[in-house]
């Protein structure tokens, strides 16, 4: 995973709603899931918390849930913990920073969101998805949105366009055009199935899909 440090790790949740197509949207129904799966307690882990924005979101929904915040950048989780502290928060939340191997707990519920396009396929993808499963009691579900490879030759396109609807500049268009050529690793669907099911994962079903972003839900197999 990318370790996001100094300005990128600051000013990260500024720029991602503008890289994003319906980047708040994504997150509220994958809230909104977690609210009819869990209406007692649960322990939720966030892969790739970043400042912890989901979390704190996530914690309004339901006073009884607990966070497990994993991340590989220690600035991220730096401002998630002042985040946390600011917002009383501290006690429902554990910072893991580093690999899930080393993660003792057994949660409830996995949350991936915008991560695994980081990450080549090359085993890496593999790697991380078998450390989420690792760490999921049985049956339990992983929600998982990622950038995949477009399914049309003008839906890239498309995509940075409505980004400059949303505020993207000349400059950081130029940017994310190198990044979706050069720095992302996307999968096609079928892909993404294969690896979640050698993962030990059930079969993904959408929940969200805008131009290039497309969120599924599976459960880890019992």
């Amino acid at each position: 995973m990318p370790d996001f440090k100094g300005e990128q790790a600051t000013y990260y949740d500024e720029r991602i709603t503008r890289l994003v197509p319906g980047y708040e949207l994504l997150h509220g129904l994958t809230a909104a899931q977690l609210e009819i799966l869990f209406l007692d307690e649960a322990i939720i882990l966030v892969v790739g918390a970043g400042t912890g924005k989901e979390v704190t979101e996530l914690a309004k929904l339901n006073s009884t849930w607990s966070f497990i915040a994993q991340d590989v950048s220690e600035d991220m989780l730096a401002i998630a913990d002042q985040n946390f502290t600011n917002l009383g928060l501290s006690h429902r939340v554990k910072i893991h920073c580093g690999e899930l191997t080393t993660l003792a707990e057994r949660v409830d519920c996995a949350l991936c969101l915008l991560v695994l396009h980081f990450l080549e396929d090359n085993g890496e993808k593999k790697a991380l998805l078998n450390q989420i499963n690792s760490v999921l009691k049985p049956n339990s579900p992983l929600f998982l949105v990622d950038l995949m490879k477009p399914e049309t030759q003008f839906e890239r396109e498309a995509q940075l366009v409505f980004c400059r609807t949303l505020g993207l500049t000349e400059v950081g268009q130029t940017r994310m055009r190198y990044n979706l050529e050069h720095e992302f690793y996307p999968l096609d669907r079928m892909r993404l199935s294969e690896l979640l099911d050698e993962c030990g994962f059930n079969v993904p079903h959408p929940f969200f899909k805008a131009l290039g972003f497309t969120g599924v839900s599976c459960n880890k197999r019992a």
